[in-house]
């Protein structure tokens, strides 16, 4: 959401945990379901890029609020041992 267009080598990066196989299966889903868009450039070395969808912009709220809830969370299990953190 912070990114126009992302290759998937941004995304690995960023999800360093997430193996490429489990990567290009979930992007393939998302494009599925219109979540996200992927762009082939036509360059040497072929690119790819994927960006949100119109629709997956309107996805924004819920994925802001999840995030917000969160931060939050981790906020009260650090203060609270009987807490699970997720971090």
């Amino acid at each position: 959401m912070q990114h126009s267009n992302l290759h998937f080598g941004d995304l690995t990066r960023a999800l360093p945990d997430c193996s490429r196989r489990m990567l290009a299966l979930q992007l393939e889903e998302l494009i599925a379901d219109h979540v996200i868009t992927k762009t082939v450039i036509s360059l040497r070395p072929l690119k790819t890029e994927y960006q949100l969808s119109e629709f997956g912009q309107t996805l924004s709220p819920v994925i802001n609020a999840m995030a917000t809830w969160g931060t939050y969370y981790n906020q009260v299990a650090q203060q609270d041992v009987g807490y699970c953190n997720l971090q």
